[in-house]
């Protein structure tokens, strides 16, 4: 039987309400920091645009004529005033369009989210919660929230299992406060975080998805 651990789950005011068991890969395992450095790498290469561009002197407009003959001048023998070595001219080896994407292995980047997972269990910074519900969309709501569980003082990443919009929009406005969606968990995130507030069912739907994955 694959080994478990149990992790409490608490209210919106930190009182202890039940308990949740997840699989002990899921945030027992160890943290690999090589893992975690390649995976934010990958997401942050990802997200570079690879836009800029350059003319090399075939893409300059002019210089089709030669600006002297080839001997007797007493001049260096030029082709076009576009040559690289004129201003004005060509780029030599100047930057191009590309993909600067560096997408890991699935199963890199899936053992790169349970060592972060596992790192922010270990620290003691994984808080799992019954329910995240706000009376209204209002940052003051949220304040309240986060008070109650002592962390309204904090960089705190909130998990949710399916999109909820009163927490997102009492969220969005609070400097160090990031709300996602289980499906959109990832490393960069985790890591950028101090605290890391999941609720259960969040959590069982990212512990589901990597059992499968690992299967």
């Amino acid at each position: 039987m694959a080994e478990t651990v149990t992790i409490p789950v608490l209210s919106q005011t930190r009182e202890k309400v039940g308990e949740v068991e997840v699989p002990a890969a899921l945030v027992g395992g160890p943290v690999r920091e090589y893992l975690l450095h390649a995976a934010v790498q990958g997401q942050l290469a990802g997200r570079r645009a690879g836009t800029v561009a350059t003319k090399t002197r075939g893409f300059v407009s002019g210089g089709g004529k030669k600006p002297w003959r080839q001997k007797g001048t007493g001049r260096a023998r030029a082709g076009s005033i576009r040559s690289p070595l004129w201003a004005g001219g060509g780029t030599i080896f100047g930057p191009q369009p590309r993909e600067w994407k560096n997408r890991l292995p699935k199963s890199a980047r899936r053992a790169a989210l349970r060592a972060a997972l596992a790192d922010r269990h270990a620290g003691g910074a994984l808080v799992v919660v019954d329910a995240l519900r706000l009376a209204e969309a209002k940052t003051k709501r949220m304040l309240e929230c986060l008070r109650g569980l002592g962390l309204d003082d904090a960089s705190v990443l909130i998990v949710l299992a399916e999109a909820d919009e009163a927490v997102q929009r009492a969220a969005r406005n609070l400097p160090g406060v990031k709300v996602l969606q289980a499906a959109g968990l990832n490393v960069y995130d985790v890591l950028g975080h101090a605290h890391l507030v999941m609720t259960r069912a969040a959590l069982e739907t990212v512990a589901a998805r990597l059992a499968e994955e690992r299967a």
